[in-house]
């Protein structure tokens, strides 16, 4: 499936309250590779901007005065995003108000999830680094994905910025290098786990032989308490350990 790495920039918090979109985002990705097909868009949201919001992304209502409106770029967005899966920081946000816009076009359609998978990168950061900060700045410094350039937030930055983290956090491309390398040269004068380790450059370090010893006497230990049931001390006595 296509996917779209998306981000928007708003007046505020809350589309009930009646905020609304300033800025659309968006990055392809195709092969795990992004491409050059991106969307971008200012919008004039016919309302004040909090000034709050402001400092975050420094548009002014001065600036977007001249934009189009959502509803005059709502076609184009449409036939940019939908049957693609979006993937969003934080997605309950942005899919709330770009919801909210398409109620506001009195649109046919009542959610963006009618036409899109929607993929939440900071649900799949929260259960791969549970009790760590993952905000965006803050996996961009855990991937080692630069953006030193990022003084503020920009629909578009952001979205370059995500699509990066989320290749990185999904395999990046060291997934496929070591599924073509393997198939292509297949090593067997190693073990696959090794012929891994090998080609990502992990380094195995052996046991010394006082680390060898407790760990044989941790394993008896375990045997005479569950009375002769260490399975694995069994098979390594039958040299059939793995």
């Amino acid at each position: 499936m296509r996917q779209i790495v998306l981000d928007t920039e708003t007046t505020g918090l809350d589309p009930e309250s009646g905020h609304r979109i300033i800025e659309i985002g968006c990055v392809e990705i195709e092969s795990r590779r992004t491409t050059e097909r991106r969307y971008h868009q200012y919008i004039n949201p016919k309302r004040a901007i909090d000034p709050g919001a402001i400092e975050v992304h420094g548009l002014t209502t001065e600036f977007l005065s001249a934009k189009p409106i959502f509803s005059e770029v709502l076609e184009e967005f449409l036939a940019y995003a939908t049957g693609a899966e979006l993937i969003i920081h934080n997605a309950p946000f942005d899919i709330g108000f770009l919801n909210a816009e398409l109620k506001h076009c009195a649109s046919e359609v009542e959610s963006i999830s009618d036409l899109c998978k929607v993929t939440d990168t900071l649900t799949m950061a929260r259960n791969l680094h549970p009790g760590q900060r993952n905000s965006l700045d803050a996996l961009c410094r855990r991937y080692e994905v630069d953006n030193t350039h990022r003084d503020l937030h920009g629909a578009l930055l952001d979205a370059e910025l995500l699509a990066d983290v989320y290749l990185a956090m999904t395999g990046g491309q060291v997934d496929l290098q070591l599924a073509a390398e393997s198939s292509a040269k297949p090593r067997s004068d190693i073990s696959t786990g090794e012929a891994a380790r090998s080609l990502v450059g992990i380094p195995v370090v052996q046991p010394t032989i006082d680390e060898l010893a407790a760990h044989q006497a941790n394993l008896e230990r375990i045997d005479a308490i569950s009375g002769n049931r260490c399975v694995w001390l069994s098979e390594v006595g039958t040299g059939n350990s793995s």
